[in-house]
């Protein structure tokens, strides 16, 4: 006669529950469902046939992070074979899919996920403090709160040198901060040309602009002798003077104090958010430094960022082949493409805002795309699996890509990878 019995990992230990009158898992599924929310039904369907408490602290947190990535542990296997029958038509109940495969292939049982187990499984951890003898529902709690918070704090816990959310977090608020910058700089040069128009086109960059509409103010109090000021500020004594010039004979209306005022601050809000994201990008720099120095020497700190973020993590992006590298930040192309059944597939995604592609021929931007997400890949999982990250590889790999460049240009043929990689670990081992 078949049998099935289940499996439930409790921060507490490890129970093993017999389910009574078992013929199919399908058939079993109404009867259960029924009785999961009362103990006195749910007896009636399952009992109790094993319960190991774990010895420690430690003891449970180190299965529990076992199981959590469907690895069998020495305790696990001990328990299961102690008590689990060894002959028989016997059925293994688990709840991970993982754990159900290794449990196979390590002890040769079968095991099932589906059907009715999660119900079983639901019901189990409703009722357990009073399935198994001796343990109350407050140490039962007690245990549960003390491993979530050991295992939570071993999640959270990082290497500050590693750690890659932070590159994310600041690739994304360099992007937003470049989008509100020149959103706020065209409001500020819409607003300040009611009074002094000229400067539109004398200063084109927005940070200048903005430091130009604070120092001027009002432009009829503009003098000669603040040319030497307004220099410095512009760094072109050309300019300085045009501005003066311009400032004598505008076209501009007057202008109230207060809406001066008003334009003022709001200038300075966007000098001091430009002055940030300069900040922000060295901070990017240190982070990439650190993180991935191989990806931030070959294409640059924003690019490999970029490449992090939208694979969500280094370590993501170490795993993708180089064809999803070369195409990552094109995904709808990609798919409209495949969709049409058009052949004018994208040949770069985020890897276009790299250098690379700009310096090559639009003959050979397909192949040198090619050829840097290759590199790119081959970079990102030198810094995700190195003990010590350094940027000695990247800047090999960047050189292979400016030789591969110059060949397709040239025809100069490059030297081989394998000399160029001994190259790189005899430098990183002086």
């Amino acid at each position: 006669m078949p049998a099935l019995f289940v499996l439930f990992e409790h921060a507490a230990g490890y129970g093993l529950f017999r389910v009574k009158e078992f013929e199919e898992i399908g058939m079993l599924l109404p009867q259960v469902e029924s009785s999961v929310n009362d103990l006195k039904k749910f007896n009636q369907v399952v009992e109790i046939k094993a319960f190991a408490s774990f010895k420690t602290a430690a003891s449970a947190l180190e299965n529990i992070n076992s199981i959590s990535e469907g690895l069998m542990t020495e305790d696990l296997q001990l328990f299961l074979e102690k008590n689990f029958p060894k002959s028989g038509n016997v059925t293994l109940g688990v709840a991970d899919q993982k754990l159900a495969a290794s449990i196979s292939e390590s002890l040769g049982y079968t095991c099932s996920w589906t059907g009715a187990i999660p119900e079983i499984i639901r019901g189990i951890r409703f009722h357990f403090s009073k399935l198994v003898k001796g343990l109350s529902g407050k140490s039962s709690t007690v245990a549960q709160l003390g491993l979530g918070h050991s295992y939570s704090r071993a999640k959270v816990k990082f290497n500050v040198n590693r750690v890659d959310n932070m590159i994310i977090q600041s690739i994304a608020l360099i992007d937003q901060l470049d989008k509100d910058i020149n959103t706020f700089s065209m409001r500020i040069r819409e607003w300040y040309s009611y009074h002094f128009p000229e400067l539109y086109k004398i200063v084109p960059e927005n940070y200048l602009y903005a430091k130009c509409a604070v120092f001027i103010k009002n432009r009829k109090d503009l003098t000669a002798d603040k040319v030497d000021e307004l220099e410095e500020l512009v760094m072109d004594r050309g300019k300085a003077e045009a501005i003066l010039e311009a400032s004598r004979s505008s076209m501009g209306m007057d202008i109230a104090l207060v809406d001066l005022i008003n334009i003022e601050l709001f200038a300075k809000r966007v000098i001091s958010l430009a002055e940030y994201k300069s900040e922000l990008v060295t901070y990017l720099h240190s982070k990439m430094e650190a993180v991935a120095p191989s990806l931030a020497a070959l294409i640059g700190d924003q690019v490999g960022a970029r490449l992090i973020s939208h694979a969500g993590s280094l370590t993501g992006l170490a795993k993708f082949p180089a064809s999803t590298v070369q195409i990552l930040g094109a995904e709808k192309a990609l798919f409209r493409a495949l969709k049409t059944k058009s052949t004018n597939t994208p040949k770069y995604g985020l890897l276009f805002h790299s250098s690379y592609i700009a310096k090559a021929d639009s003959s050979n931007k397909g192949r040198i795309s090619r050829f840097l997400a290759n590199k790119c890949s081959l970079a990102s999982r030198i810094d995700c699996f190195s003990e010590f990250p350094t940027s000695v590889f990247g800047e090999k790999l960047r050189q292979q890509v400016d030789d591969r460049l110059k060949y397709y240009t040239t025809g100069e043929v490059p030297p081989k990878n394998i000399d160029v990689m001994k190259e790189a670990v005899a430098e990183v081992q002086v």
